[in-house]
């Protein structure tokens, strides 16, 4: 069998790249992401004979900020239990998302694997407080009961979060990957940050995955708000109208993660739980700092600034661009392992016109 000339520079490239680049920990099978409470969490450890040192797991808390593991177990080519060799993700305290990440040789290996529990979520409501003579009332409504007209702005209003009874159900297990978004006008890369919302970053990759942000405008654009500062971009809508979304809505997730340039984060109506598949990229941290716990942030870019402030800056109507740039594509790409994680883009200090 005759091998074609333009398969032999891409053979010979294939054979330079070092083995261990294929060392990867994975879901066994690979089409599984759900592991029942107090049962097995299989993973699959795959190791190139060529890999040299000891192969280990690492456990690892994106909580502590030094990024060393919680805990380290040996492991072995081929399929091992993750449940039996940390018995703290079941027996442990109270549950907590995780990575789990593969060392060869004392050498972060491939992509880690996110551990996310399932676990009953608190759930956020409205509230407004008034004071009535003397006394304090709490409200959990949009309009006065006695006027029928609105009571307050409810996307001014407070978030209260009622926990519920928790519920640990098991673990849903995946391979950490970023998102890349393929504009009109460039790129942007994007690290989800399950850490911070997980149920978020989960719905927003699963649209993405399946072909949901496929030619679909950038419908709002907001570059500066009245006070002088930037604020955001706005996509995610395949009417085009800011009326449309993937047919559900996703409640409100309590998120950690501070709005800043670069933030990707859920849009949504009045009622806090109408997420659904629009998300808007966040222009500044003065401008959207009060967005911060009534919006679910839950990725960061880390590639594309240029391109951000680029969509920032077409021209508009109101908040309607003129001529609308596209999100043409978006794909997920296995994220650098744990440790080798890339730091949050921060906004381009532009020149001054004339020079």
């Amino acid at each position: 069998m005759r091998t074609s000339l333009r398969l032999i520079p891409a053979l010979i490239g294939w054979m330079l790249l070092p083995l261990t680049g294929y060392a990867q920990l994975t879901p066994e099978p690979d089409s599984r992401a759900y592991f029942g409470v107090n049962r097995p969490i299989p993973m699959k450890v795959a190791v190139p004979e060529s890999a040299k040192g000891e192969v280990r797991i690492d456990l690892i808390d994106p909580a502590r900020d030094s990024g060393e593991p919680e805990t380290t177990a040996p492991a072995l080519a081929g399929v091992v239990d993750l449940s039996t060799l940390f018995p703290v993700l079941w027996k442990g305290p109270s549950p907590k998302l995780r990575y789990a990440q593969l060392v060869v040789g004392g050498e972060q290996i491939g992509p880690p694997v996110v551990l996310q529990p399932m676990v009953t979520p608190a759930q956020g409501e409205l509230l407004r407080t008034t004071t009535r003579g003397t006394e304090t009332v709490r409200e959990r409504w949009f309009k006065d009961p006695e006027t029928n007209s609105d009571a307050f702005d409810p996307k001014e209003g407070k978030i209260a979060w009622v926990p519920e009874v928790p519920a640990y159900s098991g673990i849903r297990a995946y391979v950490d990957q970023h998102i890349v978004l393929d504009t009109s006008l460039g790129e942007i890369e994007f690290r989800l940050r399950p850490d911070a919302a997980p149920n978020t970053a989960w719905n927003f990759r699963d649209l993405a995955q399946r072909g949901f942000y496929t030619d679909i405008i950038f419908h709002r654009v907001v570059p500066m708000l009245k006070d002088g500062f930037p604020f955001v971009v706005q996509v995610g809508d395949p009417t085009g109208t800011g009326d449309g979304g993937p047919g559900y809505n996703l409640d409100l997730e309590n998120s950690n993660l501070p709005h800043d340039f670069g933030v990707l984060s859920m849009a949504r109506s009045t009622d806090p739980d109408t997420n659904g598949s629009q998300v808007f990229i966040a222009l500044s941290r003065e401008g959207t700092a009060r967005l911060d716990g009534k919006y679910t942030a839950f990725a960061q870019a880390v590639r594309g600034e240029e391109v951000i402030v680029a969509l920032s800056k077409v021209k508009v109507t109101g908040d309607r661009p003129n001529d609308p740039p596209v999100l043409k594509s978006a794909k997920l790409v296995d994220a650098p392992p744990y440790s080798k994680r890339p730091r949050p883009v921060k906004r381009p200090i532009e020149k001054p016109k004339g020079r």
